[in-house]
């Protein structure tokens, strides 16, 4: 059936459908109504605003992912509220809809190439699956680089603004001194707080949004410090010199952890490569030997329990390496 001339026109049109469609959705967004939104709502124009959408900081950066009724990815994504913070903690500068087009051409590629090597049929939604997973895989590693790249830079951070304040300065104009004299993800990070408090957002909830979009130990120590401070009042400067004393130490402590699991960690990453890096090497140097893995029903069901082994290893490997300071 997959020799059908006929099959694979229609598999190939199907394709060329699919990815032409992805194309005039990502060419066709509206920037123009949110650009326009956007000026209502600052200019007052449109309907009062709550609370709760002050906080979420719209004013300033529309939501990556259309939250109401009328959105197609609210319907389709079953959390799309943690799947927008995913978008904001990974700073990617590509709208969702160009981001979903990506994910649902690789998840078709996954599927086509599964036909053009004749898989099984039962392999061919987990090839796509894989395939479609690696962008979110990617937001995962984006979001996880820039908040380290966020807390390095947090012990200078919190030591200007001390600095500021002893130079008779107020919190506000201390976190845009941050936000001028640093660079990186910190810097975008308080000129949005400082930005959102310039636009009548409460100083308190524009940190609790910080705090969400660099979900860490430090920068929590930071926003309540400075939450507290304001309610009963205090020495902040005195408090925030504490507090980036205590990051630079908890930095020096996990440096010492790590270096103390970096064998454990070296040799859950040699045990976790041999499988595949054995069966990649069979496969071009004997492929008649492992053929029975890909095409019969139990060398599939062979593969499928070694890879949930795989990853039940993965998983015990972090449990014992991952130490938490």
């Amino acid at each position: 059936m997959l020799q059908d001339p006929m099959l694979w026109s229609m598999l190939i049109g199907v394709g060329v459908i699919v990815l032409v469609g992805g194309l005039g959705l990502v060419m066709t967004g509206s920037f123009g109504k949110i650009a326009e939104q956007r000026l209502e709502d600052l200019t007052g124009g449109g309907a009062k605003k709550s609370r709760e959408a002050l906080s979420s900081g719209i004013l300033l950066r529309p939501s990556a992912i259309n939250l109401g009724g009328g959105s197609l990815w609210a319907k389709l994504i079953p959390n799309p509220a943690n799947l927008n913070l995913l978008y904001e903690q990974a700073d990617v500068n590509l709208t969702f809809n160009s981001f979903m087009a990506m994910v649902l051409g690789l998840g078709l590629v996954g599927i086509l190439v599964g036909l053009f090597f004749h898989l099984p049929w039962l392999t061919l939604p987990i090839g796509s699956l894989f395939l479609a997973s690696l962008p979110f895989l990617w937001l995962l590693k984006r979001k996880q680089r820039r908040i380290r790249k966020f807390v390095e830079a947090m012990p200078e951070a919190v030591e200007l603004i001390s600095r500021a304040l002893r130079a008779g300065h107020g919190l506000a104009s201390g976190l845009h001194l941050v936000a001028e004299e640093m660079r990186g993800p910190l810097a975008d990070e308080f000129n949005r707080v400082f930005e959102e408090q310039n636009f009548g957002i409460p100083i308190e909830i524009s940190l609790r949004n910080m705090a969400d979009r660099i979900p860490v130990m430090d920068v929590r120590f930071f926003v309540i410090a400075i939450i507290i401070q304001r309610v009963t009042g205090g020495d902040l400067a005195e408090v925030l010199d504490k507090i980036g004393k205590l990051i630079r130490q908890r930095f020096e402590l996990l440096g010492h952890v790590k270096a103390l699991t970096a064998e454990g960690r070296l040799s859950g990453i040699v045990l976790l490569a041999l499988p595949p890096g054995l069966l990649a090497f069979l496969s071009f140097s004997n492929f008649a030997y492992i053929s029975p893995l890909f095409t019969t029903s139990v060398g599939t069901k062979m593969l499928a329990i070694t890879a949930a082994f795989q990853v039940l290893g993965a998983w015990m490997i972090n449990k014992i390496v991952a130490i938490k300071v």
